[in-house]
Protein backbone atom coordinates (compact mmCIF):
# COMPACT_ATOMS: atom_id res chain seq x y z
CA UNK A 1 0.00 0.00 0.00
CA UNK A 2 2.98 2.31 1.02
CA UNK A 3 4.52 2.24 -2.75
CA UNK A 4 1.19 2.54 -4.27
CA UNK A 5 1.00 5.81 -2.04
CA UNK A 6 4.20 6.88 -2.77
CA UNK A 7 3.52 6.37 -6.84
CA UNK A 8 0.16 8.24 -6.18
CA UNK A 9 2.39 11.26 -4.72
CA UNK A 10 4.58 10.76 -7.37
CA UNK A 11 1.81 11.25 -9.77
CA UNK A 12 0.69 14.45 -8.16
CA UNK A 13 3.95 16.20 -8.17
CA UNK A 14 4.67 15.30 -11.74
CA UNK A 15 1.14 16.92 -12.97
CA UNK A 16 1.56 19.98 -11.25
CA UNK A 17 5.03 20.36 -12.23
CA UNK A 18 4.13 19.97 -15.85
CA UNK A 19 0.60 22.17 -15.59
CA UNK A 20 2.71 24.61 -14.00
CA UNK A 21 5.11 24.84 -16.94
CA UNK A 22 2.43 24.46 -19.37
CA UNK A 23 0.97 27.65 -18.41
CA UNK A 24 4.52 29.94 -18.69
CA UNK A 25 4.17 30.32 -22.42
CA UNK A 26 0.77 32.06 -21.85
CA UNK A 27 2.24 34.39 -19.52
CA UNK A 28 5.73 35.30 -21.51
CA UNK A 29 3.09 36.56 -24.50
CA UNK A 30 1.49 38.42 -21.97
CA UNK A 31 4.59 40.31 -20.52
CA UNK A 32 5.39 40.41 -24.59
CA UNK A 33 2.17 42.43 -24.99
CA UNK A 34 2.73 44.68 -22.70
CA UNK A 35 6.39 45.56 -24.31
CA UNK A 36 8.80 43.78 -22.31
CA UNK A 37 11.80 41.80 -24.68
CA UNK A 38 12.96 38.53 -24.65
CA UNK A 39 15.70 39.61 -23.22
CA UNK A 40 13.84 41.40 -20.12
CA UNK A 41 12.09 38.65 -19.59
CA UNK A 42 14.17 35.59 -19.84
CA UNK A 43 16.85 37.67 -17.50
CA UNK A 44 14.70 38.54 -15.15
CA UNK A 45 13.23 34.69 -14.85
CA UNK A 46 16.79 33.12 -14.25
CA UNK A 47 17.87 36.06 -11.39
CA UNK A 48 14.28 34.80 -9.26
CA UNK A 49 14.61 31.35 -10.05
CA UNK A 50 18.71 31.50 -9.06
CA UNK A 51 17.51 33.25 -5.81
CA UNK A 52 14.46 30.63 -5.11
CA UNK A 53 16.80 27.68 -6.03
CA UNK A 54 19.48 29.41 -3.35
CA UNK A 55 17.08 29.74 -0.76
CA UNK A 56 15.52 25.59 -1.04
CA UNK A 57 19.30 25.05 -0.95
CA UNK A 58 19.71 27.08 2.27
CA UNK A 59 16.67 25.71 3.66
CA UNK A 60 17.53 22.47 2.94
CA UNK A 61 21.05 22.75 4.26
CA UNK A 62 19.83 24.09 7.71
CA UNK A 63 17.02 21.13 7.92
CA UNK A 64 20.06 18.33 6.86
CA UNK A 65 21.77 20.01 9.48
CA UNK A 66 24.71 19.87 6.67
CA UNK A 67 24.82 16.34 5.98
CA UNK A 68 23.89 16.82 2.68
CA UNK A 69 26.67 15.47 -0.01
CA UNK A 70 28.45 18.54 -1.60
CA UNK A 71 28.96 18.64 -5.39
CA UNK A 72 32.35 18.73 -6.24
CA UNK A 73 34.11 20.66 -8.66
CA UNK A 74 33.87 18.15 -11.45
CA UNK A 75 29.54 17.96 -10.47
CA UNK A 76 29.24 21.75 -10.75
CA UNK A 77 31.05 22.13 -14.20
CA UNK A 78 29.86 19.28 -15.91
CA UNK A 79 26.10 20.82 -14.23
CA UNK A 80 26.67 23.88 -15.64
CA UNK A 81 27.67 22.72 -18.95
CA UNK A 82 23.97 20.65 -19.01
CA UNK A 83 22.56 23.41 -17.95
CA UNK A 84 23.82 25.94 -20.90
CA UNK A 85 20.79 23.67 -23.06
CA UNK A 86 18.47 24.84 -20.07
CA UNK A 87 18.92 28.47 -20.84
CA UNK A 88 19.04 28.05 -25.16
CA UNK A 89 15.74 26.28 -24.34
CA UNK A 90 14.24 29.00 -22.77
CA UNK A 91 15.38 31.47 -25.28
CA UNK A 92 14.94 29.47 -28.50
CA UNK A 93 10.97 28.78 -27.14
CA UNK A 94 9.95 32.48 -25.86
CA UNK A 95 11.61 33.86 -29.07
CA UNK A 96 8.99 31.25 -30.86
CA UNK A 97 6.00 32.10 -29.19
CA UNK A 98 6.93 35.51 -29.97
CA UNK A 99 6.07 34.92 -33.66
CA UNK A 100 3.53 32.04 -33.33
CA UNK A 101 0.71 31.52 -31.34
CA UNK A 102 1.11 29.72 -28.11
CA UNK A 103 -0.73 26.83 -29.22
CA UNK A 104 1.51 25.83 -31.81
CA UNK A 105 4.97 26.45 -29.73
CA UNK A 106 4.20 24.29 -26.99
CA UNK A 107 3.30 21.08 -29.94
CA UNK A 108 6.87 22.09 -31.78
CA UNK A 109 9.08 21.87 -28.13
CA UNK A 110 6.38 18.45 -27.93
CA UNK A 111 8.87 17.20 -31.08
CA UNK A 112 11.41 16.18 -28.23
CA UNK A 113 9.30 12.88 -27.93
CA UNK A 114 11.20 11.53 -31.92
CA UNK A 115 14.03 13.71 -31.42
CA UNK A 116 14.84 11.68 -28.05
CA UNK A 117 14.40 8.72 -30.01
CA UNK A 118 16.91 9.60 -32.67
CA UNK A 119 19.41 10.68 -29.96
CA UNK A 120 18.94 7.77 -28.20
CA UNK A 121 19.70 5.56 -31.48
CA UNK A 122 22.73 7.97 -32.56
CA UNK A 123 24.31 7.22 -28.76
CA UNK A 124 23.37 3.76 -27.89
CA UNK A 125 23.89 2.73 -31.75
CA UNK A 126 21.12 0.73 -32.08
CA UNK A 127 17.42 0.80 -34.24
CA UNK A 128 14.99 1.99 -32.14
CA UNK A 129 11.83 -0.46 -31.47
CA UNK A 130 8.57 -0.79 -33.09
CA UNK A 131 6.81 0.71 -30.07
CA UNK A 132 8.90 3.86 -30.63
CA UNK A 133 8.78 4.00 -34.28
CA UNK A 134 4.65 3.85 -34.16
CA UNK A 135 5.03 6.65 -31.49
CA UNK A 136 7.50 8.69 -33.31
CA UNK A 137 4.69 8.20 -36.65
CA UNK A 138 1.55 9.49 -34.43
CA UNK A 139 3.52 12.49 -33.02
CA UNK A 140 4.90 13.78 -36.87
CA UNK A 141 0.83 12.76 -37.62
CA UNK A 142 -0.42 14.54 -34.90
CA UNK A 143 1.78 17.40 -35.60
CA UNK A 144 0.70 18.28 -38.92
CA UNK A 145 -3.28 18.39 -37.20
CA UNK A 146 -2.29 20.50 -33.73
CA UNK A 147 0.31 22.70 -36.55
CA UNK A 148 -2.92 23.20 -38.64
CA UNK A 149 -0.71 23.75 -41.03
CA UNK A 150 -2.77 21.41 -43.84
CA UNK A 151 -5.21 24.79 -43.57
CA UNK A 152 -3.82 27.26 -46.10
CA UNK A 153 -5.95 30.14 -44.19
CA UNK A 154 -2.84 30.04 -41.41
CA UNK A 155 0.32 31.18 -42.64
CA UNK A 156 2.68 30.53 -39.92
CA UNK A 157 6.15 33.35 -39.64
CA UNK A 158 8.57 30.67 -40.50
CA UNK A 159 10.83 32.14 -37.85
CA UNK A 160 8.85 31.33 -35.27
CA UNK A 161 9.02 27.51 -36.51
CA UNK A 162 12.20 27.58 -36.69
CA UNK A 163 13.13 28.98 -33.06
CA UNK A 164 10.27 26.06 -31.99
CA UNK A 165 12.49 23.57 -33.73
CA UNK A 166 15.22 24.59 -32.24
CA UNK A 167 13.62 24.54 -28.50
CA UNK A 168 12.43 21.31 -29.07
CA UNK A 169 16.19 20.38 -29.96
CA UNK A 170 17.59 21.68 -26.94
CA UNK A 171 14.98 20.80 -24.49
CA UNK A 172 15.76 17.15 -25.73
CA UNK A 173 19.43 17.86 -24.93
CA UNK A 174 18.48 18.88 -21.19
CA UNK A 175 16.37 15.96 -21.05
CA UNK A 176 19.10 13.69 -21.62
CA UNK A 177 21.43 15.34 -19.12
CA UNK A 178 19.27 16.10 -16.90
CA UNK A 179 19.07 12.69 -16.13
CA UNK A 180 22.50 11.71 -16.45
CA UNK A 181 24.66 14.17 -14.44
CA UNK A 182 25.58 14.45 -10.75
CA UNK A 183 22.58 11.87 -9.75
CA UNK A 184 24.30 11.31 -7.23
CA UNK A 185 23.59 15.32 -5.37
CA UNK A 186 20.52 16.48 -4.39
CA UNK A 187 18.27 17.80 -6.85
CA UNK A 188 18.05 21.31 -5.38
CA UNK A 189 21.79 21.41 -5.99
CA UNK A 190 21.62 19.57 -9.22
CA UNK A 191 18.74 22.47 -10.12
CA UNK A 192 20.89 25.48 -9.11
CA UNK A 193 24.38 24.54 -11.45
CA UNK A 194 21.83 23.79 -14.16
CA UNK A 195 20.21 27.30 -13.68
CA UNK A 196 23.73 28.77 -13.41
CA UNK A 197 24.79 27.35 -16.56
CA UNK A 198 21.45 28.41 -18.28
CA UNK A 199 21.96 31.96 -16.93
CA UNK A 200 25.39 32.74 -18.87
CA UNK A 201 23.27 31.73 -22.07
CA UNK A 202 20.48 33.81 -21.09
CA UNK A 203 22.55 37.10 -19.45
CA UNK A 204 24.92 36.42 -22.75
CA UNK A 205 21.92 36.87 -24.83
CA UNK A 206 20.64 39.96 -23.22
CA UNK A 207 23.94 42.08 -23.01
CA UNK A 208 24.11 41.14 -26.84
CA UNK A 209 20.24 41.99 -28.16
CA UNK A 210 18.91 44.63 -25.71
CA UNK A 211 19.46 48.09 -28.02
CA UNK A 212 16.95 49.48 -25.22
CA UNK A 213 17.44 50.97 -21.96
CA UNK A 214 16.52 47.41 -19.54
CA UNK A 215 12.94 48.17 -18.46
CA UNK A 216 13.77 46.99 -14.89
CA UNK A 217 9.47 46.78 -13.84
CA UNK A 218 9.48 43.79 -15.45
CA UNK A 219 11.06 42.35 -11.69
CA UNK A 220 8.29 44.06 -10.67
CA UNK A 221 5.73 42.93 -12.93
CA UNK A 222 6.42 39.35 -14.25
CA UNK A 223 9.78 38.10 -13.18
CA UNK A 224 8.20 35.98 -9.88
CA UNK A 225 5.54 34.60 -11.79
CA UNK A 226 7.95 33.67 -14.53
CA UNK A 227 10.31 32.03 -12.12
CA UNK A 228 8.07 30.42 -10.12
CA UNK A 229 6.18 29.37 -13.13
CA UNK A 230 9.33 28.16 -15.27
CA UNK A 231 12.68 27.64 -13.27
CA UNK A 232 11.43 26.62 -9.65
CA UNK A 233 8.00 25.23 -9.13
CA UNK A 234 8.17 22.41 -12.18
CA UNK A 235 11.95 21.16 -11.94
CA UNK A 236 11.69 20.84 -7.64
CA UNK A 237 8.33 19.18 -8.23
CA UNK A 238 9.23 16.89 -11.22
CA UNK A 239 13.11 15.97 -9.36
CA UNK A 240 10.63 15.25 -6.93
CA UNK A 241 7.88 13.06 -8.46
CA UNK A 242 9.97 11.17 -11.51
CA UNK A 243 12.05 9.21 -8.79
CA UNK A 244 8.42 7.85 -7.28
CA UNK A 245 6.46 7.36 -10.51
CA UNK A 246 9.30 5.85 -13.20
CA UNK A 247 10.48 7.71 -16.10
CA UNK A 248 7.60 5.73 -18.16
CA UNK A 249 4.65 6.70 -16.05
CA UNK A 250 6.21 10.31 -15.02
CA UNK A 251 6.91 10.95 -18.76
CA UNK A 252 2.92 10.10 -19.62
CA UNK A 253 2.01 12.19 -16.80
CA UNK A 254 3.93 15.52 -18.02
CA UNK A 255 2.31 15.23 -21.08
CA UNK A 256 -0.49 17.01 -19.18
CA UNK A 257 2.03 20.17 -20.41
CA UNK A 258 0.65 20.24 -23.86
CA UNK A 259 -3.52 20.65 -23.39
CA UNK A 260 -2.81 23.05 -20.37
CA UNK A 261 -0.22 24.97 -22.44
CA UNK A 262 -3.60 25.16 -25.42
CA UNK A 263 -6.09 25.41 -23.29
CA UNK A 264 -4.49 28.75 -21.51
CA UNK A 265 -3.82 30.14 -24.39
CA UNK A 266 -7.39 29.27 -25.54
CA UNK A 267 -8.63 31.65 -22.17
CA UNK A 268 -6.44 33.92 -21.74
CA UNK A 269 -4.90 34.95 -25.31
CA UNK A 270 -8.15 33.65 -27.11
CA UNK A 271 -6.36 31.71 -29.73
CA UNK A 272 -8.36 30.05 -32.60
CA UNK A 273 -7.38 26.14 -31.68
CA UNK A 274 -10.17 24.26 -34.02
CA UNK A 275 -10.93 20.75 -34.12
CA UNK A 276 -8.51 19.13 -36.25
CA UNK A 277 -5.34 20.93 -33.83
CA UNK A 278 -7.66 19.25 -30.65
CA UNK A 279 -7.08 15.75 -32.15
CA UNK A 280 -3.83 16.57 -33.13
CA UNK A 281 -2.77 17.06 -29.77
CA UNK A 282 -4.66 14.20 -28.52
CA UNK A 283 -2.24 11.74 -31.21
CA UNK A 284 0.66 13.83 -29.76
CA UNK A 285 -0.36 12.44 -26.04
CA UNK A 286 -1.40 9.09 -27.14
CA UNK A 287 2.17 8.57 -29.20
CA UNK A 288 3.85 9.39 -25.36
CA UNK A 289 1.44 6.67 -23.69
CA UNK A 290 2.17 4.29 -26.31
CA UNK A 291 5.98 4.63 -26.14
CA UNK A 292 6.06 4.81 -21.84
CA UNK A 293 3.52 1.69 -21.55
CA UNK A 294 5.09 -2.10 -21.09
CA UNK A 295 2.50 -3.41 -23.67
CA UNK A 296 4.77 -7.33 -22.67
CA UNK A 297 2.61 -9.05 -20.61
CA UNK A 298 4.61 -9.75 -17.32
CA UNK A 299 6.06 -13.66 -16.72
Amino acid sequence: MTSQNNVLKGVFLVAIGATTYGMLATFVKMAYSEGYTTAEVTTSQFIYGIMGILLINLFQKIKNKNTTLKATPKNIFSLMLAGTSLGMTSLFYYLAVKYIPVSIGIVLLMQTVWMGVLLEMILEKKLPSKQKVIAVIIVLFGTVLATNIINNDIELDWRGLIWGILAAASFTTTMFTANRVATEISSAQRSLYMLLGGATIVFSFAFATQITPFNFEIFLKWGIVLALFGTIIPPMLMNAGFPLTGIGLGSIVSALELPVSVMMAFVLLNEKVILSQWIGIILIILAIIIMNVNFKPKK
